[in-house]
């Protein structure tokens, strides 16, 4: 498998101890993961300063040079809104991410099912493995209606574009493959796979999770937790993992997403050298 890097493993944003540092550039980070030894970058949406057609450019042809590519583009989104103006306004979003990824020539778009929200504090969240009630005067019913419609419009985009929706399970309606793989086969599009985050199953068999959804991934983030985990530390056997990926033929990317206290100078590093390791068990 190829390893690739998340730019979310260079800037945690709001956590870590780079998260009062300035975002580096996008062209650093890909110059960081070549450096590395990876050849895959993922990048966050809202990583990027801007989506304007030579912005993009300029990325492709650093990466190029760099002889990195992209694996994805993060869409950040959420199709659990109460008006039809609301989740128009999120299919959007995701149109919009669709192209830039066919610009910089990512194959991949990540997405997200949604949540509810009205549980507010993050903390309190998680306490709560991501169950939330919803709001009030609608059902999980109503949501799961506006999630498959909301997927619908943006596979329009996806299937015009040659962009992959890789669903991830991130949280709310898509906190376990159950829900995760609802959608992906509901939908029953070449054009919407899975996103597998080794470190977002909170509840149940972790590995009977991965099981399922396997089949559908067309991209995996492997999570790791240098110096502990920001939010939480799973105890995450890869070289297991790794054999349920190729049982099902898997033969795609293990992308980095590095969630641990470390600074990211020392942590991604550790991190990868970690995943090396078990590749070669």
């Amino acid at each position: 498998m190829e390893l690739g890097i998340s730019s979310y493993s260079f800037h945690r944003l709001s956590k870590g101890p780079e998260c009062n540092e300035p975002i580096p550039a996008i062209e650093t980070m890909i110059d960081r993961t070549a450096a590395l030894g990876c050849t895959g970058f993922e990048v966050l949406g809202v990583h990027m300063p801007s989506t304007d057609r030579a912005y993009l450019n300029g990325l492709k042809l650093h990466a190029l040079h760099a002889g990195v590519h992209f694996l994805s583009v993060s869409a950040h989104h959420d199709f659990v809104k109460t008006t039809a103006e609301a989740r128009h306004e999120q299919v959007g979003i995701v149109n919009k991410y669709i192209e830039v990824a066919a610009q910089v020539g990512a194959p991949v778009v990540r997405v997200f099912g949604g949540r509810w929200r009205t549980v507010t504090d993050f903390s309190e969240y998680m306490a709560r493995r991501g169950h939330e009630p919803p709001v009030p005067g609608y059902t999980e019913d109503d949501a799961w209606g506006w999630i498959f419609e909301s997927f619908a419009e943006c596979l329009k985009t996806a299937e015009r574009e040659g962009v992959v929706l890789a669903l991830e399970n991130h949280w709310g309606f898509t906190a376990s493959a159950a829900g995760t793989c609802r959608i992906i086969e509901t939908l029953n599009s070449p054009w919407l796979k899975a996103m597998i985050d080794t470190g977002n199953f909170l509840e149940g068999d972790l590995y009977a999770e991965i099981e399922q959804m396997a089949p559908h991934a067309v991209l995996v983030q492997a999570k790791a937790y240098p110096g502990g985990g920001l939010y939480y530390t799973l105890d995450l056997d890869y070289p297991r993992i790794l054999d349920i990926f190729r049982r099902h033929g898997y033969r795609g990317a293990l992308s980095l997403e590095m969630e641990g206290n470390a600074h990211p100078d020392q942590g991604v590093p550790e991190a990868l050298a970690m995943l090396r390791a078990a590749l070669a068990h």
